[in-house]
Parts: structure tokens; sequence; C-alpha cells
């Protein structure tokens, strides 16, 4: 298990990012961990470890958690929490890497040249967000987007959605994690690799959640989107 530092150093990287951000954490932390490890692992650790990272960012703001906003991500995450871990099982790694890598700079690109206003939103969208963000979220670890690109569309205060996001990827979180572990994606390699990483992810959102509202997010998260877009295109190359 040589690369237990890597791993450690990854999720030290990662959890800072969400913990400045309120997301992220995944897509850091998947391209660098799928160039050493087969996603079959480094799924199921990335999900275990943003367990801790979920659950340290809703204690830390719940003060601000709105169950109404939530529960429709919620309803609508748990089919699709059941269709991504069957995916997952069955589907070849390299497909898995090349998605993953579109996902990637499809997210980036998106949040690079396309901000756009608070708008009023049909009920349903909630639902579906939820939904897509199970799929993506149980396949890959990096379910955050749809739920992330609704939620900049509602208008809510930044603590809010940071909350709402905390939440609902810790709740959603604890769901793959079952379905992983119904599915035989647990493994004893992904155990250890999380008992080595687990005290990192931490130290890293507790750090991170520290800097939240002393450094300039805006500039963070361009050097972020910049960083997945070199990231998704090696994942990419890599697959094909």
């Amino acid at each position: 298990m040589s690369h237990g530092y890597f791993i450690a150093l990854i999720f030290l990287a990662a959890g800072f990012t969400q913990g400045i951000s309120g997301f992220g954490s995944a897509l850091v932390a998947m391209p660098l961990l799928l160039l050493f490890l087969d996603a079959k692992t480094a799924v199921p650790l990335c999900m275990l470890n943003g367990l801790i990272i979920t659950a340290f960012l809703s204690l830390q703001l719940h003060k601000n958690v709105d169950w109404r906003k939530i529960s429709p991500l919620l309803i609508g995450c748990l089919p699709g929490i059941f269709v991504g871990a069957r995916f997952l099982k069955e589907a070849d790694s390299d497909l898995i890497k090349l998605l993953l890598g579109v996902m990637l700079i499809s997210y980036a690109l998106y949040n690079m040249f396309f901000k756009l206003k608070p708008v009023r939103i049909a009920p349903f969208w909630p639902y579906v967000a939820g939904f897509f963000t199970g799929v993506i979220g149980s396949a890959f670890s990096a379910g955050g987007p749809p739920t992330i690109i609704y939620t900049t569309l509602t208008g809510w205060d930044k603590d809010d959605i940071k909350a709402t996001l905390s939440v609902f990827f810790f709740t959603t979180g604890i769901f793959m994690a079952g379905a992983h572990a119904l599915a035989g994606l647990t493994t004893t390699a992904v155990l250890h690799y999380f008992s080595l990483s687990a005290a990192f992810v931490l130290l890293g959102v507790m750090a991170g959640s520290f800097c939240y509202g002393k450094v300039k997010r805006e500039t963070y998260l361009k050097i972020i989107l910049n960083l997945l877009v070199v990231m998704g295109g090696m994942m990419i190359f890599s697959a094909l």
C-alpha cells in the first residue's frame, strides 16, 4: 500500500477545497486518485471520506439548514443512487474515466463562462437535479454539479447554499456508501486507504472552513476550475 501518503495528501487538499467552497472535494480527489487506483476502489474511498467532510460542515452550518429546500433533492436522489451503483459495478474502468473527464471539463467550463442569474424554477427541477446527482455521485463519487447548478439559480444566500449542499451530500453519501457496500465495492483495500486518509481529510476541511470568508472565494475557485479542465483532459487521454 505504498500509495498511502499520496492518498492522504490528496484528501487533505480535497477537504480544504470543500471546506472553503462548500463543494468540490470529489472533483479534486477523483482525477488524482485515478492516476494510480482503479475506479472501483477510488469511488467508494472518496465517498467515505466525503462523509467526514459533509458531517463536519453540516454541524458547522446547522443554523442555516432548511429541510424544505433539501427534501425534494433527497427524494429525487435516492433512485439515482442505485442506478449509479449498478453502473459502477458493471461498467469498464476506462469508460468511467472518459465520462468523468467529460463531466469535469463540462462543469468547469460552465462555471467559467456562464454566470446565470437567479430564475423562477419549476417545482419538479430539484427532483431532477437530485436524481442525476444520485446517478453521478454513486457511479463517480462526483455528483455535485447537477445540484450545485440548481442551487446557483435559486438566489439563495451563500451560507444557505453551503448548508443545503453539505446536509444533502452528507445524507445522500450515507445511502451511496451503503449501496457500495451492498454491491461488494467496499473492499479491504478501500477500508485500509480510508484509515490512512480520514484524519487528513478532517484536517483539510477544518483548515478550509477556517479560511472561509477570509479568502476571495471567486479567485480560489477560478484556480480550481482551471485545474479541473486539465485533470479532465488527463482522464480522457488516459482512457483513450
